[in-house]
């Protein structure tokens, strides 16, 4: 109980916890009112940087969500250029995460990550399905224990000041792990072909528990 209503933080918070606590001091030396306003900021700061165990259906025939938020485009289109994969067709999910969801994100199955590729970009607003091409982003391509791709993209948005990737080149991942964060307002895209999809416009997502395809 107590860990759900405190949960851990991401090791990124705790820096911008210190900040925002020592502001609330110097708020407080001002006024009540003001240390009062850096209190609410301390808390949003913790709040943000939330990162709490998730429960995984653990089936390779599904795959659950890699991020927190609402899901605000289903689309068909061809793969990324950048990893070479332009000719193939996906079905693409995108998930935007307001600056109230939890940030990190997950592999939605498992399997072996073929690669990882940062491109620098533009930080325009993540809802946008253009800052799919033009925002910066980091791409992970893994391959499946059944030899399936799937690519998850984290995608800067409008206030994003930073990519976090904790995972490497050839680790071996369970679904449902940590594979990294964007630091405030951001999305993530999953692509996948050949599943049923299970998710639809407009739902809220879990990262690692809520199912986004079958098959």
């Amino acid at each position: 109980m107590f860990s759900k209503i405190f949960p851990k933080i991401h090791a990124e918070g705790y820096k911008f916890l210190v900040i925002a606590g020592i502001i609330t001091i110097v708020l407080y030396s001002f006024s009540d009112f003001f240390g009062l306003i850096g209190f609410v900021l301390t808390i949003w700061v913790y709040y943000f940087f939330r990162d709490p165990e998730r429960y995984s259906i653990n089936d390779e025939s599904f795959l659950v969500s890699p991020a927190d938020g609402l899901i605000t485009d289903i689309s068909e289109r061809t793969g990324p250029l950048e990893l070479q994969l332009e000719n193939t067709s996906f079905t693409k999910v995108s998930i935007f995460m307001n600056v109230f969801n939890c940030h990190v994100n997950r592999t939605p199955c498992s399997g072996v990550i073929e690669n990882i590729l940062y491109h620098p970009g533009k930080f325009l607003n993540a809802t946008l399905d253009k800052s799919s091409d033009e925002n910066e982003r980091n791409y992970y391509k893994i391959k499946t224990n059944d030899g399936e791709q799937i690519l998850v993209v984290q995608i800067a948005g409008l206030i994003a000041w930073r990519i976090i990737c904790e995972v490497k080149k050839e680790d071996i991942l369970k679904q449902g792990e940590r594979i990294g964060m964007i630091r405030f307002g951001s999305r993530v895209d999953i692509y996948f072909n050949n599943k049923k999809l299970l998710a639809k416009v407009g739902q809220n997502v879990v990262a690692g528990e809520s199912l986004i395809a079958e098959g």
